[in-house]
C-alpha cells in the first residue's frame, strides 16, 4: 500500500486493479464501472451506459444505480483506508429523484464520517452531461480491524 499525497491511500488506478482482483464479476460481459478519480475522502465513478443496465421503458434500472452508489462508496473508502477487502456495506439507502437519461451515469461520492470501525458516505448520482441529480444514496460501511494480511 502506498501513502499518497493528501492522505489518499490508493489512487484511482490502484483501486481499479484491486477491484478487478477481488470482484472480477463486476466486469463480466465488459467493463461497466470506471473509477475516474479518488480525492481525499471522496471519489468520482462512471457507470458506462449499456443495454443490460436498462429497465422496461429504456431507462437505467434501480438496481444498476444501487450498484453504482455501492461501488462508488467502496472505491472512495478504499482510497481513504487502503486495500481492505473485507470492508462491507452494512446499510445503503437510495432515493430515486428523477428518471435518468439513457446515458453514462456518474457518482460523486464523499465520505461524511470515517471512524476506526464505521464509515458513512453519500453518493450523488447524475446522468452524464446533466446537472440535476437523479438519485441520492447514503451508505454505512463496516471496517474490519487492521491485520497484517496482504491481498
Amino acid at each position: 500500500m502506498t501513502e499518497h499525497k493528501n492522505n489518499i491511500r490508493m489512487t484511482a488506478d490502484e483501486v481499479t486493479v484491486f477491484l478487478e482482483k477481488i470482484f472480477p464479476q463486476v466486469d463480466m460481459g465488459g467493463r461497466v464501472i470506471v473509477i475516474e478519480e479518488i480525492v481525499p475522502l471522496g471519489a468520482r465513478i462512471r457507470m458506462i451506459y449499456h443495454e443490460r443496465l436498462l429497465r422496461p421503458g429504456g431507462t437505467i434500472s434501480g438496481p444498476s444505480m444501487f450498484m453504482l452508489a455501492d461501488v462508488g462508496v467502496y472505491a472512495a473508502l478504499l482510497g481513504a483506508i487502503g486495500p481492505i477487502p473485507l470492508a462491507v456495506t452494512t446499510s445503503l439507502n437510495i432515493n430515486f429523484l428523477r428518471k435518468p437519461a439513457a446515458n453514462d451515469m456518474l457518482a460523486r461520492v464523499r465520505i461524511l464520517k470515517l471512524g476506526k470501525r464505521l464509515a458513512v458516505a453519500e453518493a450523488a448520482l447524475y446522468s452524464d452531461g446533466e446537472e440535476a441529480m437523479v438519485a441520492q444514496a447514503t451508505a454505512t460501511y463496516s471496517i474490519p480491524p487492521e491485520t497484517t494480511e496482504v491481498v
